[in-house]
């Protein structure tokens, strides 16, 4: 399956005509929630499919509590299931899918061409595809003692892209710098040296905040796209968690992390044009609606999205992170493959995503891309039985 791949400015795309609906609905549910795994009343969207055993999947924390509902639900209707997931990161999911070890990866980043050629030794025909499951804001998180708001919410400092990029490429090293004050006026900023926090491992999130910055201010973050943090500054802490741990236990701290994952810590309200756009699923489906997707990839039944991080539309937030599930066409065993199938379908129908919602808050998949996903679900075990007379 190949997909357009369209213009970034040449006005509405299918994806946005297909969020339209979801950018004009209320902030989305607040990430208190977090952690509520419960099933959505009866509502689990996951039929009684007589699949059983065990299987596992690994990969990206970001997912994490998105994939505990998912996996609340599945198991409701599917009892004779056992799942787990390991959240090791994007690229340690990839490394020990493709050993053939786990059912699927979760990853913030699309499969290169190499590791869907690598792909071939795990998956019993073909080679393994991504398709969009989780769709979330990347938060810039700070922990900055007297910026508080005086309400007890969440407190907000404004920052752009150039500020942001200077920030973590060492160039503003302390809170008071007159570039921050600029956008922050009637908030005092404390003479206080920025520590900065990243991932330590090898991270899609990684990959996803480090393209925002590439494009939306190329004068001043001047490395490549990787998975792995490119310089020196600050230091490093292992996952999601470790990244929001180690902000929390310090004052004058940044870094940056899945929207989900950060509970009361500050965030940074991104300046889009005229405007500050606080961090949201609601503003980070705004972005995806601006975006488009791939053509020509690699490899078949891929669905990747193309984030346009220099979007002008309103109430937009362009820090955004595309989550992909990896899986193979066929497996080996072909109660995996029927596993497989039946998961991905859960997890990206209309159910499916209210539970994400409801536990991460994750913008919901928007129905074209659906559609796409669908289509690349229906062609898994197309070639078991022919694989299976040859065998």
């Amino acid at each position: 399956m190949t997909l357009m791949n369209t213009k970034r400015h040449h006005g509405p795309t299918a994806i946005a005509r297909a969020l339209a609906a979801i950018c004009g609905l209320a902030l989305l549910i607040p990430v208190a929630a977090c952690g509520d795994n419960a099933p959505i009343d009866n509502d689990t969207g996951a039929p009684a499919s007589g699949i059983t055993g065990n299987y596992a999947g690994a990969g990206a924390s970001s997912q994490q509590a998105a994939v505990e509902a998912w996996i609340s639900g599945f198991t409701s209707k599917n009892p004779g299931t056992s799942i787990s997931y390991n959240p090791t990161g994007s690229g340690a999911g990839v490394t020990t899918f493709l050993t053939g070890a786990t059912a699927w990866a979760s990853s913030d980043k699309a499969l290169s061409d190499q590791e869907v050629r690598e792909s071939q030794q795990a998956c019993a025909s073909g080679t393994a595809f991504d398709v969009p499951v989780y769709i979330s804001p990347i938060a810039i998180a700070f922990n900055l003692a007297g910026v508080e708001a005086s309400d007890g919410s969440r407190a907000h400092l404004t920052m752009d892209a150039a500020t942001i990029a200077r920030i973590f490429n060492g160039s503003i090293t302390r809170w008071n710098d007159a570039a921050l004050q600029r956008l922050n006026p009637n908030i005092t900023l404390p003479d206080l040296p920025i520590t900065v926090v990243h991932r330590s491992d090898k991270s899609g999130t990684t990959q996803n905040f480090v393209e925002y910055l590439k494009d939306a201010a190329p004068k001043d973050w001047n490395y490549d796209i990787s998975e792995n943090w490119p310089n020196e500054v600050g230091q490093g802490a292992k996952g999601s968690t470790g990244v929001i741990n180690t902000i929390d236990q310090a004052n004058g701290t940044i870094g940056y992390a899945d929207l989900s994952t950060i509970g009361s810590l500050g965030t940074v309200d991104i300046q889009v044009g005229d405007e500050a756009v606080p961090v949201s699923a609601e503003a980070a489906a705004k972005a995806i609606a601006d975006s488009s997707v791939a053509e020509h990839l690699y490899g078949d039944n891929r669905v990747v999205i193309d984030v346009n991080h220099t979007t002008t539309a309103k109430g937009a937030y362009p820090v955004v992170l595309v989550s992909y599930d990896i899986v193979c066409p066929v497996y080996r065993h072909s109660g995996t493959t029927d596993f497989a199938k039946a998961w991905l379908r859960y997890i990206t129908s209309d159910a499916g995503q209210r539970m994400a919602t409801r536990a991460a808050g994750a913008a919901p998949l928007p129905q074209n891309i659906v559609e796409h996903i669908q289509t690349s679900i229906d062609a898994m075990g197309a070639d078991a039985k022919t694989l299976k007379e040859q065998q």
